[in-house]
């Protein structure tokens, strides 16, 4: 009896993952979308260097006593006129250039360039003085302000002598790509089980193909674990497709023990493993089972650090957030990734996360129905 169910697990495990390789949209979502997108983000947060910022300015008053407005002064004086705007380089080599683009336009105008997001800042110019208005959750705008403000007063050469002081950080595992890319494979892992067994599950109950299978000598327990054991095979395909790909065009590196990371790494994949058995266990309809999968990965997706740190959050979202089987995670590779950790320092997220898995999967085995 053991060799037919040991052959009959063998069997459907092929079946599954031959099932999966077959399909153009998983290969293409699977394997060439994460690496797309963490080329993209990639390039977009690594390699921009300085600022690069528009700014409106609105004249109120453009002479007093025949005087030009000391704003207007040092854009005649250093920048470079096209038309009705200024362009002003801050030179930098640690912090990069900075490029301040300045044009004039009509207060109405200035403003709805600033809704649309066209601006970073709006300066109302006097010879009394300069008033700015920009939006001060905006790090970017801030950002702009501080310099746009610093050449009205100082000119161009109070940027370039801040690199006096400045000693570039040159660690491994400090750019935002590092911390980007053990999230990406984080959430990989979340979409393939969640999207890959759940909807697998719940599509086929709704055809009735679960239906037929309930006639044949097939276990109920070999059929999950079939489809868990060939999702895993194609996760650790898409996980060390995007690391070599990261490696190569971004240097990414494991500095950790890499035993440590294939330890995290099945402890999540049994985590959403389990979650996926136990929201796909009983649902019938796709519409149903799409919204349920929804509820799980998005919020994780948003809140749980893959791109951009969870800490964000008020101290009383963050202590919840850290639980999150996607946030541990992502956490723990980061740890090994970047930090040199080793299984001492993502044990315990491997435990819990295995435990999750295991729990929602016996669960999901009671709960579970063929129609």
């Amino acid at each position: 009896m053991n060799k037919i169910t040991n052959h009959q697990l063998y069997r459907l495990v092929v079946a599954h993952f031959a099932e999966i390789i077959r399909e153009p949209a998983v290969i293409f979502w699977g394997v060439i979308f994460p690496i797309l997108m963490a080329w993209g983000l990639g390039i977009a947060f690594t390699q921009k260097t300085g600022v690069h910022a528009k700014i409106a300015i609105v004249r109120t008053e453009q002479t007093i006593d025949g005087r030009k407005s000391k704003l207007f002064a040092g854009l005649t004086e250093n920048g470079i006129k096209k038309d009705s705007s200024y362009l002003v380089t801050l030179k930098n080599e640690k912090l990069g250039d900075a490029q301040l683009n300045y044009f004039e336009t009509s207060s109405s105008n200035a403003y709805r360039l600033l809704k649309k997001g066209k601006v970073s800042v709006i300066i109302e110019d006097s010879n009394r003085g300069s008033k700015y208005s920009f939006d001060p959750s905006s790090q970017d705008a801030k950002a702009a302000y501080q310099l746009a403000a610093d050449f009205e007063q100082n000119g161009t050469k109070s940027y370039a002598k801040m690199q006096e002081s400045i000693v570039p950080l040159t660690l491994k595992g400090s750019r935002y790509v590092d911390f980007l890319i053990p999230g990406l494979l984080g959430m990989g892992i979340m979409m393939a089980c969640c999207w890959g067994i759940s909807y697998t599950i719940i599509d086929r109950r709704s055809k009735k193909l679960l239906r037929r299978m309930v006639a044949t000598p097939m276990r109920k327990t070999n059929l999950l674990i079939a489809l868990i054991t060939a999702r895993f095979f194609m996760n650790l395909a898409e996980a060390i497709l995007l690391f070599i790909f990261a490696w190569i065009y971004f240097d990414v590196t494991i500095q950790g023990s890499v035993s440590a990371l294939i330890l995290l790494f099945m402890a999540g994949n049994i985590a959403f493993s389990g979650i996926a058995i136990l929201i796909s266990s009983r649902t019938a309809s796709s519409e149903v089972g799409n919204g349920m999968i929804n509820a799980i990965v998005t919020p994780m997706m948003v809140v749980s650090g893959v791109f951009f740190s969870y800490h964000n959050f008020p101290d009383w979202a963050v202590s919840v957030i850290q639980y999150l089987p996607l946030s541990m995670i992502a956490d723990g590779f980061r740890t090994i990734f970047n930090e040199g950790g080793t299984f001492v320092d993502v044990w315990r997220e491997a435990v819990i996360l295995a435990s999750v898995g295991v729990s929602t999967f016996v669960i999901g085995i009671k709960t579970f129905k063929w129609y």
